[in-house]
């Protein structure tokens, strides 16, 4: 929920610096920003509640904490190159790729009950999922719409 809230609250604030600074609404690049903040505010996730986010990764990946550091690293990563024009395209393009390939995991952890925070296995179960889902799919098409199509 908290990625969501950083990420419609960002895109106001920034669409609306840019229709007073600019004097025009730029959707896309609010949207770039906004995609931005929620990327770093989750790679500080990776590096904050490690142990946890190991736990959702399946047994058979070795190395998990260093999987969540690297994931975490992708995440800041991928915030900046959807800020660079030249590298906007390339990057939203890997990181459609990197949401994709993290529902699993996400599943996963929601199949286990994982609750990432505090690193136990108390977590909300499987009616996380009614919500992940949506929500990763929007992530998919805000990258499309605003770093892509734009």
């Amino acid at each position: 929920m908290k990625p969501l809230i950083i990420l419609v609250a960002t895109f106001l604030i920034t669409l609306l610096i840019i229709k007073l600074s600019r004097g025009t609404y730029q959707f896309a690049v609010s949207g770039r920003l906004a995609m931005s903040a929620m990327l770093i505010f989750t790679a500080i996730g990776h590096f904050a509640f490690t142990k946890g986010m190991a736990m959702m990764i399946p047994e058979f990946i070795p190395y998990k904490v260093i999987m969540v550091y690297f994931t975490g690293i992708i995440e800041i990563i991928a915030a900046i190159g959807l800020l660079i024009p030249q590298f906007r395209v390339i990057t939203a393009w890997c990181l459609i790729l990197f949401f994709v390939l993290l529902l699993p995991v996400n599943i996963l952890g929601a199949i286990k009950h994982v609750d990432y925070q505090n690193a136990t296995y108390n977590g909300n179960g499987l009616s996380y999922l009614w919500f992940r889902v949506p929500l990763q799919v929007l992530f998919v098409l805000w990258v499309y719409i605003t770093a892509i199509r734009y």
